[in-house]
């Protein structure tokens, strides 16, 4: 997995997150991410994400109910997915 960040629309940066991206194509991209450090997020759009090497994009957030990842805090994996290219 790799490290990026996880910002809001407005540019602050919510979290830093292990992702995994899975696809990208012309119609979309996708892909899987956990928080570093416990942070709640809500499910919906309102998101940008930051990769590894600097592309970004705008994604949409939905937890995994039936993933969890052990540890002292609890840590959710996320199935997040955008459209357009990466800028």
């Amino acid at each position: 997995m790799a490290i990026g960040k996880l910002s809001s629309y407005d540019g602050s940066v919510i979290v830093e997150v292990d992702y995994k991206l899975h696809d990208t194509s012309e119609q979309g991209w996708w892909g899987e991410l956990v928080p570093t450090e416990y942070h709640r997020l809500e499910d919906g759009d309102g998101y940008i994400i930051e990769f590894e090497n600097g592309c970004r994009g705008r994604c949409f957030l939905k937890k995994k109910v039936n993933r969890a990842v052990y540890g002292l805090s609890p840590l959710f994996c996320y199935h997040f997915r955008g459209n357009g290219l990466l800028e």
